[in-house]
């Protein structure tokens, strides 16, 4: 990011004039994380993008937060053997398990 002559920032194409992609572009994109439960909560959120936009998990997050427990990692590593993620039409629906690996959906 930088600034040009006037209090206009420059922004990345990606961001568009979409408020919420300039927030997270000012505020978020390519800023350091030292924080274990944010950096949780990005690993969760960019598993849910999977082929889809940034856009679309950023328009969920507050829904993702409320299903997963604020990404509490202590809580959702005590979530019931298959725990269902049911928050309707609120998030990208997903199904969490401790041995996920080796269970059929």
């Amino acid at each position: 990011m930088t600034l040009s002559s006037g209090s206009e920032m420059n922004r990345c194409f990606w961001c568009g004039n979409s408020k919420l992609m300039i927030d997270y572009h000012d505020k978020e994109w390519g800023v350091p994380l030292h924080n274990d439960k944010m950096l949780f909560e990005f690993l969760i959120l960019e598993g849910a993008q999977a082929g889809l936009t940034w856009q679309t998990i950023l328009n969920k997050r507050e829904n993702y937060r409320r299903a997963f427990d604020n990404f509490d990692p202590n809580i959702i590593s005590r979530y019931s053997f298959l725990k269902p993620i049911f928050v309707k039409r609120s998030i990208i629906i997903w199904r969490v398990t401790k041995d996920g690996a080796n269970q059929k959906s």
